[in-house]
C-alpha cells in the first residue's frame, strides 16, 4: 500500500471529493473562526453582502441571490432586524412582500466581517500566491457553475 506524507493513501488524496471535503472542513473552521464573538454566522454575512451588492431586496429574492433556505432566511433576516442591521418595510409594488434594506450599522458590521473573513482566507490560502489563488477560485467556481445549471 502507497502512502502520502501525512498518511494518507495515495488514492485517498488522488480523489477530488475526498480533498474537496477535506478542505471544506479547514474552510469551515478558519470561517467559524473569524466569525466568533460578532453574533454572526455564515447566513448573516451572505445577506449583508448580497445587500451591499444589490441593494434592498425582497426576502423571497435574497434567498434565490444566497441559496439560503426560505426558513433559514425568515431567521437570519429576524436576527439582523433585532440587532438593527437591516430594516424590512412593505414594498409598495406589492404589499404582501417586505423589502429588506441594509442599515448603516449593518455596513459597519458588514465592514468588520469582511475584515475578519479576509483573514480567514489568508489562513486558508496562507501557501499560495496571489496567481494561484485566482486560479483555485476561477475553478472551484467552473465547477459550482457547471452543475447550477443542471
Amino acid at each position: 500500500m502507497e502512502i502520502a506524507h501525512d498518511g494518507a493513501a495515495d488514492r485517498l488524496r488522488a480523489l477530488p471529493t475526498r480533498l474537496v471535503n477535506q478542505v471544506a472542513i479547514v474552510a469551515d473552521r478558519a470561517t467559524d473562526r473569524a466569525l466568533e464573538h460578532t453574533g454572526s454566522r455564515r447566513h448573516h454575512y451572505a445577506l449583508l453582502t448580497t445587500l451591499r451588492a444589490f441593494g434592498p431586496d425582497s426576502q423571497a429574492e435574497l434567498g434565490r441571490r444566497t441559496r439560503v433556505d426560505r426558513s433559514d432566511i425568515v431567521a437570519a433576516l429576524n436576527d439582523l432586524a433585532e440587532r438593527g442591521f437591516v430594516e424590512r418595510s412593505p414594498d409598495p409594488g406589492d404589499r404582501r412582500r417586505n423589502i429588506v434594506t441594509m442599515t448603516d450599522s449593518g455596513a459597519r458590521h458588514l465592514a468588520e466581517l469582511d475584515r475578519r473573513l479576509d483573514t480567514a482566507q489568508d489562513e486558508l490560502l496562507a501557501g499560495f500566491s496571489a496567481a494561484e489563488r485566482t486560479e483555485l477560485v476561477e475553478l472551484l467556481t467552473r465547477i459550482l457553475d457547471h452543475h447550477s445549471r443542471g
